[in-house]
C-alpha cells in the first residue's frame, strides 16, 4: 500500500512540474514537439496495423 501512495505522489508531482514547465514558451515548444512525435508514432503504428490487416484479409479466411 505504501508503494501505491508513493506512485500516486510521483504522478501528482509530475503533473505539477509539467504544468509549471508548460507555462514557459520553451516548455510549450517542448511539449508540442513531444506531442507531434507521439502522434507520428501512433499514426505509423496504425498504418502498419491496417496494412497488415489488409494483407491477411487478401490471403483469405484464417484456417480453423
Amino acid at each position: 500500500m505504501k508503494s501505491v501512495l508513493w506512485f500516486i505522489a510521483g504522478v501528482a508531482a509530475g503533473f505539477v512540474v509539467a504544468h509549471q514547465v508548460n507555462r514557459t514558451s520553451s516548455g510549450r515548444e517542448f511539449f508540442s514537439s513531444v506531442d507531434a512525435k507521439a502522434r507520428a508514432f501512433g499514426k505509423a503504428i496504425a498504418e502498419g496495423y491496417h496494412e497488415r490487416d489488409a494483407e491477411l484479409r487478401a490471403d483469405g479466411p484464417a484456417p480453423h
